[in-house]
């Protein structure tokens, strides 16, 4: 009878058994034992082997095993007498792939270094646990939606015109037909899908050509775009509420052991899940930052510094609505009580973490688009689509986008957004 081949990750399923388990060396320690971290994609465990339980052949075998080599080990499953965790008793070793002069060491690594290796990096310890958190972000979201009655509605990534403005599009000759550009976001695209199904979201890559360099910032992120027929302003910031909570509350639940390799402090996200998210109008919080020291005026638009010093403040995440119409997007609605405000609303992160959801309620009148396609010198032609879902049934309707890096980055508090895509695409950073 054959023996298992197991996945690290079950092998508290399997105490006491004899197991084959497939992976890579991550670290040997040498004595007159040897001990072998193995990891295989979804766990680490200790395996250990000595003179007295391992066949010759293997005992030498993992005396010069070398870092990331790839190994069969088979062998008994037992109890770490100390930490109660699953290890395997080895009693024998098969080398599959040999790992000579591997790169990146234990010691210290220059950020330009492991980027340069980015291929490799995505091995180590912590890369694994960010990314893992990042995966089941990505499913929590896919579920939330999904669950609530939204209908995905995918938008293209090749698009004729700008959503967010033209100074920051990526764009490519498309035949004998002009320019095209990569999609800046999915918005535009949503709001048509919602006179057919009332509730669509779109999840996917956006691109923005920001020469930006700041650790918020990547040039290529995902976003998911969910738009509501027959909403205001109010319900966006319900329901981006209700989203934030779920993937946190998702985290909390299923990536304890990625959150304790990341030594992230738990409090903070727990603190998101107890409390009703603040809310200020960007008037009240341009007078916060004037307090806190910012040197801000009423009419500029936040930048990084201002939410992290507004951020730095709050123990909860932040909604900041109504905001001056001057630097929102041509389609934001007007707040009718105020015109010179537009009826948007962004959530900011705590501890020091900025914007992670941007949105708000969109213009349902024909004409007030017409006067703001002409107003922002855009080509009315390049919109006739757009302007058909005020023609024909316009209702109010309201979304967001969620920033995917950017949640991740505050998820797992990392000092910047590079970390948080398996290939991070930024400025001058276009490798491998």
């Amino acid at each position: 009878m054959s023996t298992p081949i197991v996945e690290i990750r079950h092998l508290k399923q399997h105490a006491g058994e004899t197991v084959t388990l497939r992976g890579w060396v991550r670290n040997v320690r040498t004595s007159k034992m040897r001990f072998i971290e193995l990891r295989d994609g979804s766990g680490f465990v200790q395996c250990v082997v000595s003179a007295n339980d391992a066949e010759p052949e293997s005992y030498e075998l993992a005396g010069r095993l070398t870092q990331e080599a790839a190994i069969t080990a088979t062998g008994i499953v037992q109890t770490h007498p100390k930490t109660g965790a699953p290890e395997l008793l080895v009693k024998s070793l098969t080398l599959v792939g040999e790992s000579v002069d591997y790169p990146i060491t234990p010691k210290e690594h220059g950020t330009a270094f492991l980027m340069e290796n980015r291929h490799l990096w995505l091995r180590s310890k912590r890369q694994w646990a960010i990314l893992r958190i990042r995966h089941t972000l990505v499913k929590a979201i896919r579920d939330f939606f999904d669950e609530d009655g939204f209908t995905l509605l995918d938008s293209p990534i090749l698009t004729p015109s700008a959503c967010e403005g033209t100074s920051t599009l990526f764009g490519t000759p498309y035949f004998d037909e002009g320019m095209a550009f990569l999609s800046q976001s999915g918005q535009l695209y949503q709001e048509p899908g919602l006179a057919a199904f009332g509730k669509t979201y779109c999840f996917g890559p956006t691109f923005r050509a920001e020469k930006s360099k700041t650790r918020r910032h990547l040039t290529e992120f995902w976003m998911v775009e969910p738009e509501m027929a027959f909403a205001h302003l109010e319900d966006v910031m319900v329901l981006g509420e209700r989203l934030t909570k779920f993937m946190v509350q998702r985290v909390l639940e299923g990536r304890q052991e990625e959150l304790k390799i990341l030594e992230r402090d738990l409090a903070p996200l727990e603190q998101a899940l107890n409390v009703t998210f603040a809310r200020m109008t960007y008037t009240d919080a341009v007078e916060k930052l004037k307090e806190l020291g910012s040197d801000i005026n009423w009419g500029e638009d936040f930048g990084n510094d201002d939410e992290t010093i507004l951020m730095n403040a709050m123990d909860r995440p932040l909604w900041v609505h109504r905001f001056p119409k001057a630097f929102k997007a041509f389609y934001m609605e007007p707040d009718p009580i105020d015109p010179k405000l537009a009826l948007g609303a962004d959530l900011l992160a705590p501890e020091g973490y900025g914007e992670v959801i941007g949105g708000g309620e969109r213009a349902s009148s024909l004409q007030y688009l017409l006067d703001q396609i002409e107003h922002e010198q855009l080509d009315r032609k390049d919109y006739e689509w757009y302007l058909d879902v005020r023609k024909y049934g316009s209702v109010p309707h309201a979304g967001f986008g969620l920033g995917l890096e950017r949640a991740v980055a505050w998820i797992c508090k990392l000092p910047h957004v590079r970390e948080t895509a398996p290939y991070p695409r930024m400025l001058g950073t276009l490798k491998p």
